[in-house]
């Protein structure tokens, strides 16, 4: 039996759903006796390390009693950190307003790094704004999130 992450989803959103978290990213990584799977959630005002243990054993013991995880392996719930990753569209509108780092997948004017201000996110396109300074002219992108390789937050404390 493979892994099939999208029924691991399932059952940590019902899970989160109940305790008014969200699940932001599941993902599997290695191989043989060092298999992870993580799973990242947050919720409005960020996640304690209680949000991560109650869903943790929810979580784990499903898993386990449906054996949707073949073999051995750890679990590890966690918040998605302050640089935290925006992939889904729901991702972009959340943190309209919020400073990111993006790399695309083609250059645009000669450039795949980008950070700036997330500006909107409409009809699946990101705008963001570029402009180097409060002095300088304003300078914007706008990408397909289909053109987007990477976007993080970039934490401003």
């Amino acid at each position: 039996m493979a892994f099939d992450a999208e029924h691991v989803r399932a059952v940590a959103e019902r899970v989160a759903s109940s305790s008014g978290l969200e699940v932001v990213e599941v993902e599997f990584r290695g191989g043989g006796k060092s298999r992870m799977l993580r799973i990242f959630i947050d919720k409005p005002g960020g996640v304690t390390h209680e949000d991560c243990a109650n869903l943790s054993r929810e979580v784990g013991t499903i898993l386990d009693v449906e054996d949707a995880v073949p073999g051995s392996y750890v679990l590890e719930v966690s918040s998605p950190g302050l640089d935290r990753r925006l992939v889904r569209p729901q991702d972009f509108e959340r943190f309209v307003g919020s400073r990111v780092k993006l790399t695309t997948r083609q250059p645009i004017n000669g450039n795949r790094h980008f950070q700036g201000m997330l500006e909107s996110f409409h009809d699946g396109k990101v705008k963001l704004d570029i402009t180097p300074g409060k002095k300088a002219a304003p300078e914007k992108i706008e990408v397909d999130l289909a053109g987007v390789e990477k976007a993080n937050l970039v934490p401003e404390i």
